[in-house]
């Protein structure tokens, strides 16, 4: 009988895959993390941990952490293309949600930085690469990687996204699973030039919105900015491509929006993504398996992508506990509690913010699972 720690390669470190990697560390797994950037990202908008997310992260002994860096916001203007107010909010923001709700918003950065530190999380790293391929058998994967030698694991684990390798090389292309939503979204860190202090500003229009809040004790900016576009081909589409793009989507707004697309131009964390879903008709491809937004990325605008990611991630932690060596077990159990939880939260992002029973809905969603 084999005794010795099984092995698990976690391609992506955001969420998903910190946290997948932080709890199966704490089952005895060796656990090694491989990440296509050349360190860790920073930036990026805030995130929000909701509804049984929380227990999620109670259970991983991060929840105080989370809540000691938590956002504090006050409200939200609604603004015109000047920047004139039109209508303000303090019950809640486009943002945060509700603002008496008890799920946390955080930066991504903060979460990140809980996730990874720590002897629960103490993953072998390798940074600057990713996954090329695989070959598998009925006693583990051989893993080749774009730099590195190939390298034999127990499982594989995608979590690295959107635009995921370990998808594409497990399942096939994204065309078949990927659905473009019609927008686009970036977002980037600059100066807080507007002088908000815990406070959102939103312009919104029929074809292009921005959402500026400020960060870090308001010594910060972080902007998001989203336009409807078909969709549009990453094949050489670089980040000055797309810095080009959304400056002239916001030509002829007056107000902070000049200063706002000449901060953009200089921004270093600069960050832009089609909204997309991932509707996938399997989760696991022998002993690999997807995770998060490679998995079911419900959008940016479903508010629910952390919680899926954590969520996700306890759930399939929990069955590959509970089923030993029978991994196919495991990931079959991990599908089948994931799938309605998943659907119900990809279908809120179809209704309209503004219909009265939006939160309605939304707050049945985030918590339409037992963990």
């Amino acid at each position: 009988m084999n005794t010795s720690s099984p092995s698990v390669l976690i391609a992506g470190m955001g969420v998903a895959g910190l946290a997948i990697a932080r709890l199966l560390r704490n089952d005895g797994w060796k656990t090694t993390v491989v990440e296509r950037a050349a360190s860790p990202r920073m930036g990026g908008q805030p995130v929000d941990v909701r509804g049984p997310a929380l227990d999620v992260a109670d259970q991983m002994g991060i929840l105080g952490g989370l809540r000691a860096v938590r956002t504090r916001v006050l409200g939200m203007s609604v603004v015109d293309g000047n920047g004139v107010e039109l209508e303000r909010n303090t019950d809640w923001t486009l943002g945060t949600g509700e603002l008496e709700s008890p799920d946390i918003e955080v930066l991504r950065d903060d979460i990140m930085l809980l996730l990874r530190g720590g002897d629960d999380y103490d993953s072998e790293e390798i940074f600057g690469d990713s996954v090329k391929g695989f070959e598998q058998d009925a006693n583990g994967v051989d893993v080749s990687f774009e730099k590195a030698p190939s390298r034999r694991f127990d499982l594989v684990i995608g979590a690295d996204g959107l635009h995921s390798k370990v998808r594409l090389a497990a399942f096939g292309p994204a065309r078949r699973y990927v659905k473009h939503m019609g927008q686009y979204l970036a977002v980037f860190t600059c100066p807080n030039f507007m002088g908000l202090d815990h406070w959102q500003n939103w312009y919104r229009s029929e074809d292009c919105n921005y959402l500026a809040f400020p960060v870090r004790d308001n010594s910060a900016l972080r902007a998001g900015i989203w336009f409807n576009s078909d969709e549009i081909s990453r094949e050489g589409f670089s980040a000055e491509d797309q810095k080009r793009l959304i400056a002239n989507r916001m030509e002829g707004l007056g107000g902070h929006v000049p200063r706002l697309m000449r901060e953009m131009l200089d921004a270093d964390d600069f960050y832009f993504s089609p909204i997309a879903q991932v509707h996938m008709d399997r989760y696991s491809n022998g002993r690999i398996a997807l995770l998060g937004d490679a998995c079911y990325c419900a959008s940016p605008f479903s508010g629910q992508g952390t919680s899926l990611a954590l969520i996700g991630a306890h759930i399939l932690a929990s069955e590959l506990r509970l089923n030993g060596r029978d991994f196919g077990a495991a990931f079959r159990s991990y599908e089948s509690r994931m799938r309605p939880f998943v659907a119900i939260n990809q279908e809120i992002v179809g209704l309209d913010r503004a219909d009265p029973g939006y939160l309605d809905a939304f707050n049945r969603a985030k918590s339409a699972i037992v963990i």
